[in-house]
């Protein structure tokens, strides 16, 4: 989507260091210090006037969320979209994980969205989530904020991505099995979500909420 088409929003987009989220920050203009402030650099580098704020999070905390949410109203004067980017996923058999690797996993998956989800809420501001690892609970989570939040004007989206190209997912076997599996023959880049995010950020998806969209080039068609 072109950014004529976006009015200027104030963002905050999780997980913005790495992959997907890099690609979300730079195309809606809007964890390691040293890697988000070089994610900042490159937006303040291509876009001059578009201010950047890079804070470190813990998004299975509460506490550092609410501290998210309320540095960048101050700092930047308010807050327009929420993007809980943030997620993790450990590729390992289920008979070799242990109860701390799913415990981490959903409280950085799940219940950081859901920290996101309140965060941004109290601010009455629009949002959207993340993340394919828990699709499931992410899934009804976002039916059931859609329906509380619907009324105060809020739209709530999530979007459950497959196969992305990232540095850490570079390995050729594994990227033409992720291809074969595909309709449109080749594996995602961060910017195809960057684009939907963007559109699901946008005025124009206002009568669209409590869904989540799928953009894994034709694997999965539900």
């Amino acid at each position: 989507m072109s950014s004529e088409n976006i009015p200027r929003r104030i963002a905050i987009v999780t997980g913005a260091a790495q992959a997907d989220g890099l690609a979300v920050v730079v195309s809606d203009i809007a964890a390691k210090q040293s890697l988000l402030d070089a994610v900042c650099d490159e937006i303040r580098a291509s876009h001059p006037d578009i201010p950047a704020l890079a804070i470190a999070t813990d998004v299975s905390s509460e506490k550092d969320v609410t501290t998210l949410v309320e540095e960048t109203v101050a700092k930047l004067g308010g807050l327009d979209v929420m993007v809980a980017n943030a997620g993790v996923c450990w590729m390992t058999p289920i008979l070799e994980t242990s109860v701390e690797d799913i415990n981490k996993m959903f409280s950085i998956n799940f219940t950081g969205t859901v920290f996101c989800y309140k965060a941004a809420a109290k601010k009455g501001f629009p949002m959207m989530s993340t993340y394919g690892a828990t699709k499931a609970a992410i899934r009804v989570l976002t039916q059931s904020a859609a329906a509380e939040f619907g009324s105060h004007g809020i739209t709530v989206n999530a979007y459950a991505p497959g196969a992305v190209i990232t540095p850490m997912s570079e390995i050729p076997s594994r990227n033409r099995y992720y291809v074969a599996q595909t309709s449109v023959k080749r594996i995602g880049d961060p910017v195809d979500v960057a684009n939907l995010v963007s559109f699901l950020a946008s005025e124009q998806s206002s009568y669209i909420s409590g869904q989540t969209v799928t953009i894994d080039g034709g694997v999965w068609f539900d």
